[in-house]
């Protein structure tokens, strides 16, 4: 391989680790899901295609804000990333945001007028939370929940059908996601000390953020059980759902027994796996496709 050729590749890899597919892709698949949900069966291909490019443009946008507001942060934290590391330039990152997000409104817009607002509230709190909330501790993480379970309520608003079971998986989203961000700032506490961004970890130490985020897995795994009571669902739901519940039982076990970063990092990657199943099983069990 030629040196123009590895520079190039090694280029495109940093972009693709700035964007986080996998963090994107489930996102999207967050949208379907919620339309599958809604509808009962797969939905058309224009709504699916439209409702995964608005939600995974939008997260890889955020994903990419999220790193050149953080640059300052992550020069201690993750000096290997892009952009302290200087692989990416910063105006070039920020190019890449701007027009990732205006793409992911136009797609929006093609859904209505409905996804096309709601597209513009989580684009604004994801602002809020890059320039500001960030350093408000739970609230930004909160912030960040709230965008993760939105796509399964989007989804629905998408094929104009809202019901209970994409209520109760949103909150289940949410729970979880806030649970992995709470656990997020146990790895990051020494770069966020420095700029005083209070997240729990920083204020009340990285044992107590441990519990609180063991704690938000508990519920959100005890909530994963409402839905049948809720709705007729597929048997379907439970075999995925069974997994992921018990594979968040023990990463909330691993982040309680051992908070050092790397610990803390290999969670989060654990987590992700859990919240993929998840959103089988949400698949699965809310729509009647098989």
């Amino acid at each position: 391989m030629s040196v123009s050729s590895r520079a190039t590749s090694a280029r495109l890899s940093a972009y693709l680790t700035l964007i986080r597919p996998p963090n994107t892709i489930m996102i999207g698949l967050g949208v379907v899901i919620g339309e599958a949900i809604g509808l009962g069966k797969l939905p058309g291909l224009p709504e699916a295609v439209f409702g995964f490019l608005t939600a995974s443009l939008m997260m890889a946008g955020t994903m990419v804000a999220n790193d050149v507001y953080d640059v300052e942060i992550d020069k201690v934290n993750s000096p290997q990333r892009p952009l302290p590391s200087g692989t990416v330039r910063t105006r070039d990152a920020v190019v890449l945001a701007v027009a990732l997000s205006v793409a992911a409104i136009g797609f929006s817009a093609l859904l209505g007028l409905w996804t096309f607002l709601t597209a513009l509230l989580a684009l604004a709190l994801m602002v809020y939370y890059n320039t500001r909330g960030k350093k408000t501790g739970l609230i930004g993480n909160a912030v960040v929940s709230f965008n993760v379970a939105l796509p399964f309520f989007y989804g629905g608003l998408a094929v104009n059908s809202i019901g209970p079971l994409l209520f109760i998986f949103s909150v289940v989203a949410f729970l979880a996601n806030f649970a992995r961000e709470v656990a997020k700032g146990i790895a990051d506490v020494k770069g966020d000390s420095l700029r005083q961004v209070r997240t729990l970890a920083v204020v009340r130490g990285t044992k107590v953020a441990a519990l609180a985020s063991t704690g938000l897995f508990i519920i959100a795994v005890l909530l994963s059980f409402l839905p049948p009571f809720l709705e007729t669902i597929s048997w379907l739901y439970f075999p995925p759902v069974i997994i992921a519940d018990v594979g968040f039982l023990y990463s909330a076990y691993r982040l309680v027994g051992d908070q050092t970063p790397e610990n803390v990092r290999a969670v989060k990657r654990q987590v992700l796996l859990w919240m993929l199943l998840g959103l089988v099983g949400f698949l699965l069990g809310g729509a009647a496709i098989l």
